[in-house]
């Protein structure tokens, strides 16, 4: 699923001097606040772009342990308001940064600078590097922030229509229209000498549709204070070489109840393929708390594979799950490949089958 993309304008209060000496503020001016993908952490979980970057088994290993120590706030950051993801996303993008910089060879850093900015696309002309290259001036800058503010309204525009049953197809058309005008408006705004520079910011053109891991690692299992009810102590670590499912759930969310079919049938229809299914039950209510209960519910509602009972929410905490049912497909190294909040089917909507299609590709890699 596509995480829908907030947006948040900041106030800046200009004071101006006059000449009788007296301070008065002038009316605020709004300036547009715009949230860029967070594509440096998107990209370099990938194999392909590192391999891209020039990088050997030992810088891999550098670039991993680099994004397994922002992973976690990372993907917590979905959740926070606008600013404080924008925020928290600059603070994790400058942190890996600054670690690979210290590790990485010059040659490897260019590149990754370059792919960055391919993955922004017209998005790179934000980054205060890019500007001072260009030597974009301030009242340009001013232009393209309000263009790129313009495009992100349509795009939340689409993604209500898209929750009230619009056709996928015609609003997925319609968004590669913003595109295009947005990439359009920008570049008429560069001098011809600026744009003859984009060639060496961005380099050879890479082919991104490569790179299939866009989401960090899934958090690892919190089990103190917590019991396995139809299984053994696990961990994600443990799991790595098979593609794992696992969901948020009270045994007595009716929401939760419509979706334990589909998690029975996935553990059964993919049991040849070692397709893991693991729940974690975390209560809403206080007899949800209860092991006996717990436990009785799961046999109840034919449930067979594991279940780890986590009374103080611990799991739900650190995976920054808000709703009940809440559904996370991982692949074979640990990481998020794709997530779905709510009921699968609700209203109809063919969710399951989404889901399952989903699967079956992480499973056929």
């Amino acid at each position: 699923m596509t995480n829908q993309m907030a947006r948040r304008c900041c106030i800046l209060f200009v004071l101006t001097w006059f000449l009788n000496g007296n301070v008065q503020a002038e009316p605020p001016i709004e300036t547009p606040r715009i949230e860029t993908p967070p594509v440096l952490l998107q990209m370099l979980r990938n194999d392909v772009v590192l391999d891209e970057m020039g990088a050997s088994d030992a810088d891999k290993e550098l670039v991993h342990d680099a994004l397994d120590r922002v992973d976690g706030d990372w993907w917590r950051s979905r959740i926070l308001s606008p600013q404080e993801r924008i925020d928290a996303v600059n603070r994790l993008t400058d942190q890996v940064n600054a670690e690979l910089a210290e590790g990485l060879s010059p040659k490897s850093l260019a590149r990754m600078k370059q792919l960055e900015r391919q993955a922004l696309g017209t998005r790179m002309f934000l980054a205060e590097d890019v500007a001072a290259e260009l030597k974009l001036n301030p009242a340009v800058v001013k232009k393209m922030k309000t263009i790129f503010s313009e495009t992100d309204t349509s795009v939340a525009n689409l993604q209500k229509r898209a929750t009230s049953g619009e056709t996928t197809d015609v609003l997925n058309a319609e968004q590669a229209k913003l595109a295009v005008r947005e990439r359009v408006a920008i570049v008429g705004l560069l001098t011809n000498d600026q744009k003859s520079q984009l060639a060496s910011l961005t380099g050879d053109t890479f082919a991104f549709e490569k790179a299939t891991r866009t989401m960090p690692r899934a958090p690892e299992f919190i089990q103190d204070e917590t019991q396995w009810i139809q299984g053994t102590s696990t961990s994600l670590v443990d799991l790595r070489g098979k593609v794992v499912i696992v969901h948020f759930y009270a045994y007595q969310c009716i929401n939760c109840q419509r979706n334990l079919p589909h998690y029975n049938a996935w553990f059964k229809d993919y049991a040849d393929q070692n397709l893991v299914v693991i729940g974690i039950q975390t209560p809403e209510t206080s007899s949800e708390r209860s092991y006996a209960n717990v436990t009785s519910a799961a046999k109840s509602d034919g449930i067979e594979y594991p279940v780890l009972m986590d009374p103080q929410s611990a799991n739900w905490q650190a995976w920054g799950t808000t709703m009940w049912p809440s559904v996370y497909l991982i692949d074979r190294e640990g990481y998020l490949r794709s997530w779905w909040a709510g009921e699968l089917n609700w209203q109809d909507n063919p969710g399951e089958q989404k889901f399952r299609k989903l699967i079956e590709a992480v499973l056929a890699e």
